[in-house]
């Protein structure tokens, strides 16, 4: 007689499917066709599993789903680490905000900074560097993978969190996991000379069992246009603008309009140059997008 249990799943290839119960991870298939869809089972979902006695599984129901992410494809995320490079490839502000951008839209609400190489810049930069999303209300960890660097800070963050980490390729992602768990043995690729970026060496989307929690190793959260994003809710991912309220106009796209609070905190210095400039780059992408 088969055992029921909850599990979660891990990956999904073609029809099989890998999932975690209680700790192990149980290769299953599906019951009937009404699974097969693109969005019917995805990494992260928790599903109900019967559990045969020669150690394979059926999943015969999902639960519920707490998030999704659109891209990559991953269920029930409870944490996003935004990763950027302090150099090698230089860091650039607009493309931090704008994964900052999409994790905000994501709805999920644990967001964490994190800047790795940390080590190839001195104190002074690493603080103008960081100095930006902390007054966002960011937590920003300045870590190196290469030396050992806020890793423990790292890893404690992400104890019991079901974590993606996004950024540009050549951030160094996988380099931060496998120097937090060397057992997980992601492929590292090297920055390219010529581009300036790395060369992506995750293929699936996966969970990855860590610290009582989950981390995703993925393909699809790197460079990634702003889809789904209304430049009308553009200035609500920006969670320092809440801090300038008192606009002229309502609603105001902090763009051209007079008497603009938020305009006029960036133009102060009470607001970073940063943050507004990457603000108003975004808005014109999006609504050159939608011409």
């Amino acid at each position: 007689m088969a055992v029921h249990q909850y599990g979660r799943i891990l990956k999904v290839y073609n029809s099989v499917v890998h999932v975690s119960v209680d700790g192990a991870e149980m290769l299953c298939k599906l019951r009937g066709k009404s699974m097969r869809g693109r969005d019917a089972l995805l990494p992260g979902d928790v599903v109900h599993v019967a559990c045969g006695a020669d150690g394979e599984g059926v999943i015969e129901g999902t639960e519920p789903r707490t998030s999704l992410l659109a891209r990559p494809r991953v269920a029930n995320l409870t944490q996003i680490v935004i990763t950027a490079a302090a150099a090698s490839p230089d860091p650039h502000p607009l493309v931090v905000s704008r994964f900052l951008v999409l994790a905000e839209h994501s709805g999920i609400r644990n967001i964490v900074l994190c800047i790795n190489k940390i080590d190839l810049i001195d104190g002074e930069a690493a603080a103008r560097l960081c100095a930006p999303y902390e007054a966002a209300g960011y937590p920003v960890l300045p870590v190196s993978a290469a030396e050992g660097t806020g890793i423990a800070a790292l890893r404690e963050r992400l104890s019991g969190e079901i974590t993606v980490f996004a950024g540009p390729s050549g951030a160094g992602k996988s380099s931060l996991l496998n120097a937090m768990d060397s057992s997980l043995g992601l492929a590292v690729g090297a920055v390219s000379e010529k581009i300036g970026r790395g060369r992506h060496t995750t293929r699936r989307a996966e969970l990855l069992p860590f610290a009582d929690g989950y981390v995703v190793d993925t393909p699809g959260f790197t460079q990634q246009e702003l889809t789904g994003v209304a430049a009308d809710d553009l200035a609500g991912c920006f969670p320092e603008f809440l801090h300038f309220l008192g606009c002229r106009f309502t609603p105001c796209s902090h763009s051209h309009e007079p008497d603009c609070a938020v305009k006029a905190a960036a133009e102060e210095g009470r607001l970073a140059c940063e943050r507004y400039d990457a603000y108003i780059a975004l808005l014109k992408e999006i609504r050159s997008a939608r011409k």
